[in-house]
């Protein structure tokens, strides 16, 4: 079983910037796929972004071009730098592991991945 913890996050003005980090603890070596998904008060969870072991990452459409992911050395600590953030993206992000493949590449969808973070909130004022 793999155990997510989240850090980082907190408040900041539009246009400004946040790490957020994940550490699992826990054996990640069946786990493909590691990511981040976010979830705003009355909507449904998104994937943000995911990267593989091999270091693939997919991005939402969303956040391309301003967030990236990117995953240690040892491959159970994860990070997320967000850059020119928005106020839509004020939500409470999630560090998810565990991930397997849909087809050939990590999925943005939340059902891939099996074990979760508690989440960090973010909040981005205009």
């Amino acid at each position: 079983q793999v155990h997510p913890v989240e850090s980082g996050g907190g408040s900041v003005q539009a246009g400004g910037s946040l790490r957020l980090s994940c550490a699992a603890s826990g054996s990640t070596s069946s786990s493909r796929c590691m990511g981040w998904f976010r979830q705003a008060p009355g909507k449904a969870r998104e994937g943000v972004a995911v990267i593989a072991t091999d270091g693939t990452s997919r991005y939402a459409d969303s956040v391309k071009g301003r967030f990236t992911i990117s995953q240690g050395n040892a491959k159970n600590t994860l990070s997320l730098q967000m850059n020119s953030l928005k106020p839509e993206d004020t939500a409470k992000y999630y560090c998810a592991a565990g991930g397997a493949y849909s087809g050939s590449r990590c999925s943005l969808y939340a059902e891939y991945f099996n074990s979760w973070g508690q989440g960090t909130q973010v909040t981005v004022s205009s």
